[in-house]
């Protein structure tokens, strides 16, 4: 099998339902960045070491599936909506596991003190410039309300997951 069609070497592409795009259209761009944040979590789960955040991270990206799916696609009958209200609520649930687990956060840290962290720190910027685009997305066309809630929620939740296996907080001074 070969994995070129040459289909897009004039600048296009096919959503998953077949419409074809340009490739710097913002939906593309959406999906994206989805696409980027999947690949830097699993980058990211190769340096965790804590089995219980590594199988969050591999549910992550599982679930990254369907939002990219969702993305991809104008036609909701070729792939309805899969991200749940509850798939936030398993979100928020990790979150305050975590932070029930650290002490006060009341400073801003400077972060990455082990690979671990550092690579889940990168990996929640990517996902707060994924909702950025998605968010420019919804502007232009119907985006699921908890789609925009949950890639929102996974931010703070990837931010949790590094802060937690931070291990030598190095908080910042600011000069007065």
């Amino acid at each position: 099998m070969k994995i070129y069609t040459k289909t897009g070497d004039k600048g296009q592409t096919s959503l998953y339902d077949g419409k074809r795009v340009d490739k710097d259209d913002i939906r593309v761009e959406s999906y994206g960045t989805i696409d980027e944040l999947n690949s830097a979590l699993g980058f990211a789960r190769t340096f965790v070491e804590d089995d219980e955040i590594s199988n969050y991270i591999f549910q992550i990206q599982r679930e990254l599936f369907d939002v990219a799916g969702e993305l991809a696609t104008e036609d909701k009958e070729k792939f309805p909506e899969k991200i749940e209200q509850s798939h936030t609520k398993c979100l928020e649930e990790m979150i305050d596991y975590f932070l029930s687990k650290m002490e006060l956060m009341d400073r801003f840290i400077i972060p990455g003190t082990n690979r671990a962290s550092a690579s889940l720190h990168v990996a929640r910027t990517i996902c707060r410039r994924a909702e950025r685009r998605i968010l420019t997305l919804q502007k232009e066309v119907y985006v699921s309300v908890n789609l925009v809630k949950y890639v929102n929620r996974l931010s703070d939740a990837i931010y949790a997951m590094a802060r937690y296996l931070e291990s030598d907080l190095k908080y910042v001074e600011f000069k007065k």
